[in-house]
């Protein structure tokens, strides 16, 4: 079992260097991650390395759906509907704390892109498709029943509803609980480290890469038989860097979510709504809140750092408005958002919704293999693709053999609660757990929603450093998690932990503005920062803060 512990980042660089790797793994997101995962599982010496933190860019960004893949439908991309809802179910088994079933009304109206024959063949084929389980195959509803389920929805020409399931998941905690059974195999794996050259042989094969932690500017040189490129929208930058961008390129498309308070957009159900201009938008209830997404717009603007617009913000409340009439939502209702990229393949005269979220290899002269486009959902499949390619290619090349992948029924991180039915009674045994412990039901069982089968950690932490958290002045449930974030999950920057680690910045700001700046001072203490660390460290979170609510331009 390999280290992901903050404390160990130097010994976690060692290992990667010392060892004799066949693959290296660049980019710290659903695809990196998933490769690695599928290739330690087989047997090969793996290390990733990510220049943020795993997860930073689109893989805390999405819908947060493991979607089913409906709206491809509309493209004719019945092969990846198939594909997706199979994947779907897989991803929901072998990681139950992570993603749930969400029932999604589908209103249609008058006038709307969907009416009753076409959603309820739609749905049909859906269900065929994605081999959809018999208790969670679509119904139509009348108009009356519709109103029922969402008394929000607009009422001026509707003809009824499809009523379907998506599966909820948080992106980021799906990522992180993906590399870290990656590492408890043995991969080692390492955030805030960026590639900035990569090593050849004489003959100009890629052999490895020279990377920079950004914690401290050491430098170090990786070697591994094979190296893959699974940086999302970054994928192109790497490809230059190995002087093989050539033929098909990334088009990135630019989504924003906004998040208001219950209070405010009271939804009973989530809805899937079909907007004027004829996109589709997501309004999702998720604890206390409701999250409301997502514009697709051509991007070109710095791909570390996407953000909201003044444009953006108002395109989807005005949609809001357009749906709940009766809400009349403004600007200052809102509480947070985000902004992330979808890394798609280029494909000339089509408009960004309609560009297909397929996935490519690309193998340079040099041997650098790219992962380009897919997502989220797809993540599982994609990473068997890759790992094949890498496997196939050893074979060749030094007749070694190894095992066709594992992963369909290799449970993630936290995932060992007996499937989606073990789940539901784990749940109601580490609750009782939680509140003998002194913890409040609800509290309970967001933890163990969030950690699955790692939750006795959490709870361990919350029982016996209670005193500490105290004195430092940090809530100590917030304490227990920070002290998981740090020891089991790598977080090493105050985002990693209010972003990746917790979502709280998206779903719980005021706890963020409450508690940073104890928690900073925390973790420079723990992890030794100096004074321009903490200053830049500080700045980044304040910006994201800001940003949450304020756009751009």
């Amino acid at each position: 079992m390999g280290d992901f512990s903050s404390f160990k980042r130097a010994e976690i660089l060692r290992k990667m260097k010392e060892e004799e790797l066949d693959l290296l793994v660049i980019g710290g997101g659903i695809t990196g991650t998933g490769i690695a995962l599928d290739a330690v599982s087989r047997g090969l010496k793996v290390a990733l390395v990510e220049m943020q933190d795993f997860a930073s860019g689109t893989s805390s960004r999405s819908t947060k759906l493991v979607h089913g893949g409906l709206r491809y439908l509309k493209q004719f991309e019945v092969k990846m509907v198939a594909e997706v809802g199979k994947e779907r179910a897989i991803v929901y088994e072998n990681g139950p704390h992570v993603t749930t079933p969400e029932w999604m009304l589908l209103p249609f109206h008058k006038g709307g892109t969907f009416g009753p024959f076409t959603t309820n063949f739609g749905l049909r084929v859906y269900d065929y498709l994605a081999d959809v389980k018999r208790n969670e195959r679509r119904k139509m509803l009348s108009p009356e029943v519709a109103l029922q389920m969402e008394p929000l929805i607009r009422k001026e020409g509707l003809k009824g509803a499809g009523y379907y399931v998506e599966y909820k998941t948080d992106d980021a905690r799906l990522t992180i609980e993906v590399i870290k059974r990656a590492v408890e195999k043995g991969a080692h794996a390492i955030n805030h480290t960026k590639v900035i050259s990569f090593l050849y042989s004489d003959r100009g094969r890629i052999i490895g890469a020279i990377v920079k932690d950004q914690t401290n500017r050491k430098q170090h040189e990786i070697y591994a038989k094979k190296v893959i490129n699974a940086c999302g929208p970054f994928v192109d930058q790497l490809r230059e860097l190995d002087g093989s961008k050539q033929g098909k390129h990334l088009h990135l498309t630019k989504g924003v979510h906004l998040v208001f308070s219950q209070e405010i957009i009271p939804l009973k159900q989530a809805i899937y709504f079909d907007t004027p201009d004829g996109r589709m938008i997501f309004a999702i209830p998720r604890d206390d809140k409701t999250y409301v997404g997502t514009t697709d717009t051509t991007y070109n603007g710095d791909i570390a750092h996407p953000t909201m617009t003044t444009k953006d913000r108002d395109y989807i409340i005005d949609a809001i408005n357009y749906m709940f009439p009766s809400l009349q939502i403004t600007a200052d209702d809102l509480e947070s958002s985000w902004a992330g990229l979808r890394p798609l393949i280029a494909e000339d005269g089509k408009k960004p919704g309609e560009i297909s979220r397929k996935d490519e290899i690309f193998i340079s002269n040099s041997g650098l293999i790219s992962m380009a486009g897919g997502k989220l959902t797809g993540y599982r499949k994609m990473a068997e693709q890759a790992v094949n390619t890498v496997t196939n290619q050893l074979k060749d090349e030094l007749g070694i053999l190894y095992s066709n992948s594992e992963t369909k029924y290799l449970s993630i991180s936290g995932g060992d609660v007996g499937g989606s039915k073990g789940f539901e009674q784990f749940k109601k045994e580490k609750a009782k757990e939680g509140v003998m412990i002194g913890l409040e039901h609800k509290e309970a069982m967001k933890l163990i929603q969030r950690y699955g089968s790692n939750v006795d950690k959490v709870f361990e932490l919350y029982m016996t450093r209670k005193e500490e958290a105290v004195l430092e002045s940090i809530d100590p449930i917030v304490f227990a998690q920070l002290n998981y974030a740090l020891e089991h999950e790598l977080a090493y920057k105050p985002t990693d932990f209010f972003v990746r680690r917790t979502g709280a910045l998206f779903f719980n700001i005021e706890l963020v503005k409450y508690q940073k700046d104890m928690v900073i001072a925390y973790l420079q203490k723990k992890l030794n920062w100096n004074e321009q660390q903490k200053l830049s460290y500080t700045v980044e979170l304040e910006t994201l803060l800001d940003e949450a609510v304020m756009p751009t331009e």
